[in-house]
């Protein structure tokens, strides 16, 4: 009989799991592919025992015995493969018996540095960068294609087949599974940081489903963000990228309500912010700027974090250096989003007029014609200028567009104070 609530726990608890799982199972087997299968074995054989036996008290240990058991029982069949083909080669056959007699031990070991090779792997060069970016997301973030579809704003269909056929390329070029050095760890750093900072955002403010934040996301990107930091530390625009999501993993706290309601940057109790990731925060943003990295994307990002990060309350903001900021930004890396947010700083340093100018001309961009943050935005800017009927209209879109439930209700909460012909809350 399905048990729902069991299912769920299943569910919460492979989402948690599966990039540890799929990393040490990928340093056994040495293919990312047939590591995501057998995890995926040890997620159905939960679905199919747990609703009977109930969620064992260490559930992560439970899927990782039952990969490691399944792995073990491919190697073995593999061993004898090998064995009546011996013209695969007398190496491989003793690199596949060394590992079944090691497997026990080295899958039970701390998994350590397994996710950033996972992570390397993934973003290999034999790839396309849109495949890196998908395939990672997939393995280490526990991502649905949906999900990932809707961070790219591209159809699903597109992040599925990126995936699948990364796997398979990755299975053909026989990839090693470990961290790059030299050259050519830093020619792949560029690719991983991006990673990371959008498996931050997924956790920071999920597309889908009844959460507003994920945390659990956004504390698996801080985490490989800090090895990288001590695997690179000359780089700056690893420190930029990490003191970007420590300020923004600050206010994770304030910005949910006691019912999980979103709480928007402007209301937020700033006394929940976590302090301590503030100063980390900041402390890396300087490093960044010691390595001569001030003007890297992710560093001037961090700036514009630190702004918010800096003000004790909202009137203290400094809007205008944000303004100028996303200027600097929009020059360096210009994406219709990058604009999106630019104009919200300059409505906030030099009234909404200006801002809803900037938006106005992005209503025609092609990439932003699902993006809820667009009308979302314009839907802001109409109600401070007191054009209500207008802004109801879009905070309406807005909520049809969006895929997270909280959301969808804050956007549609605006909208009707709108209709009562008062400015929604912030």
């Amino acid at each position: 009989m399905r048990d729902p609530a069991t299912h769920r726990a299943i569910d919460a608890v492979f989402r948690i799991e599966s990039a540890r799982l799929i990393a040490g199972l990928a340093r056994i087997v040495r293919d990312v592919g047939l590591a995501e299968e057998l995890a995926q074995d040890a997620l159905v054989a939960a679905l199919e025992q747990w609703p009977r036996s109930g969620v064992p008290d260490n559930p992560g240990a439970w899927l990782m015995a039952t990969a490691k058991h399944r792995a073990i029982d491919l190697l073995r069949r593999r061993r004898l493969r090998e064995r009546k083909h011996k013209e695969l080669g007398r190496e491989i056959q003793a690199r596949q018996e060394v590992a079944v007699q090691n497997l026990e031990a080295a899958i039970d070991e701390d998994v350590g540095d397994d996710l950033l090779r996972l992570m390397f792997t993934a973003c290999h060069p034999v790839l396309s960068a849109e495949a890196r970016v998908a395939l990672t997301l997939r393995l280490l973030g526990g991502l649905t294609t949906e999900e990932i579809a809707r961070a790219f704003l591209v159809p699903e269909a597109t992040i599925a087949q990126r995936i699948v056929r990364a796997k398979r390329t990755l299975g053909e070029a026989r990839v090693p599974f470990e961290v790059p050095r030299g050259a050519e760890l830093a020619a792949r750093l560029a690719s991983v940081l991006e990673v990371i900072y959008l498996v931050f955002n997924e956790g920071y403010s999920a597309t889908a489903g009844d959460d507003w934040a994920r945390p659990e996301l956004c504390e698996d990107a801080l985490r490989l963000g800090r090895i990288l930091a001590e695997l690179a530390p000359e780089e700056p625009e690893v420190h930029g990228l990490v003191a970007l999501m420590e300020i923004q993993a600050s206010r994770l706290r304030a910005r949910v309500g006691p019912k999980g309601e979103p709480v928007l940057l402007l209301d937020q109790d700033r006394a929940r912010w976590d302090h301590l990731l503030v100063r980390r925060g900041l402390a890396a943003l300087e490093r960044a700027e010691a390595l001569g990295g001030a003007l890297g994307p992710y560093a001037l990002q961090a700036a514009i974090a630190a702004c918010h990060a800096r003000a004790a309350a909202p009137a203290e903001t400094d809007w205008a250096r944000i303004a100028a900021l996303y200027d600097a930004l929009a020059q360096l890396t210009p994406s219709p989003v990058v604009e999106l947010n630019r104009a919200v700083a300059i409505a906030m340093a030099f009234g909404p007029a200006a801002g809803l100018e900037i938006v106005d001309n992005l209503t025609a961009e092609p990439t932003l014609a699902g993006y809820h943050h667009l009308p979302a935005v314009r839907a802001d800017f109409l109600s401070k200028l007191g054009r209500f009927d207008e802004a109801r209209l879009e905070f309406e879109r807005a909520a049809s567009l969006t895929r997270n439930s909280r959301e969808r209700e804050l956007l549609l909460e605006r909208g009707a104070a709108c209709a009562l012909g008062s400015a929604p809350p912030r």
